[in-house]
């Protein structure tokens, strides 16, 4: 089973030559193989904008996909920014 939760590009300018815009995918799997027969993951891919399939592709655990969250949540409030729920 895998099912998409959502995907978007980041918010960088796409005419920065250093830094090419990229995208980023969250998914739910049960197939992770090594990860455990029947293991559900929270599935975290970035990739340069037209060029799927070379990017990084994260397998999280529930317990690092809650981790990751309060990283992002740490960051959002040091922009002055409400973490939201």
């Amino acid at each position: 089973m895998r099912r998409s939760i959502l995907d978007a590009f980041d918010d960088h300018p796409a005419d920065d030559d250093e830094r090419p815009p990229s995208s980023w995918a969250v998914a739910i799997i049960d197939d992770c193989d090594g990860c455990g027969f029947g293991e559900m993951r929270v599935v975290l891919t970035v990739e340069e904008v037209g060029r799927a399939g070379t990017g990084v592709v994260a397998h999280l655990a529930p317990d690092n996909a809650r981790r990751l969250r309060e990283a992002l949540a740490v960051a959002l409030r040091e922009l002055g920014e409400d973490p939201g729920h």
